[in-house]
């Protein structure tokens, strides 16, 4: 077995042509007998353009602690400091209900969400190309233990011939025996 097509016929039991692309890519690395895993992580990151690096830090760093610590010190730092001003002033430069500080926050979170949003695209992008490489390595292992299968039920029916035939042999033998001793 030796061709994609014996082993879609075989293993599969499917004409090779009927076979989708991933399927016969597949058969083919059976019947070339290489390798079909690889590090597709590895691929993936090669090539992301200053965009995706850019949307992938600003997400690393948008959902990690030391962005909510930093966040809750700004606030914290604007409160205190419009009420430092309004207790040793009179007045603040953005008065209660920090109508400014809203602002700002409102600005923050509408350009946040869409660089980690499309942080999350890339991400799922390279999920979905990691579960398609992790079906085609375990679909051609299961393939390759099917072919596993094969050759050992081969070797077990040879060793069965090759007892049976010893058999054989042996009762000619004992047959042999037995007649001389009669005679």
């Amino acid at each position: 077995m030796h061709t994609p097509d014996e082993i879609a016929a075989k293993l599969l039991a499917v004409p090779y042509e009927a076979l989708d692309e991933r399927t016969k890519k597949v058969a083919r690395h059976i019947a070339a007998r290489t390798h079909i895993a690889r590090n597709v992580a590895k691929e993936f990151d090669a090539r992301p353009t200053r965009g995706q690096r850019a949307a992938d830090a600003v997400a690393s760093f948008g959902g990690s602690w030391t962005f909510v610590g930093l966040f809750a010190a700004a606030m914290l730092v604007w409160v205190g400091l419009n009420a430092y001003l309004l207790t040793s002033q009179g007045k603040t430069f953005d008065p209660y209900p920090y109508i400014l500080l809203n602002l700002f926050l409102s600005m923050l979170a509408a350009i946040q969400a869409p660089v980690i949003l499309m942080s999350q695209n890339r991400q799922s992008e390279k999920d979905r190309i990691s579960a398609e490489h992790d079906y085609e390595v375990n679909l051609k292992a299961e393939l390759e233990i099917m072919l596993l299968h094969d050759k050992l039920d081969a070797l077990r029916e040879k060793q069965w011939e090759e007892l049976l035939a010893m058999q054989a042999q042996q009762l000619k033998l004992l047959a042999a025996l037995a007649e001389k001793q009669v005679s």
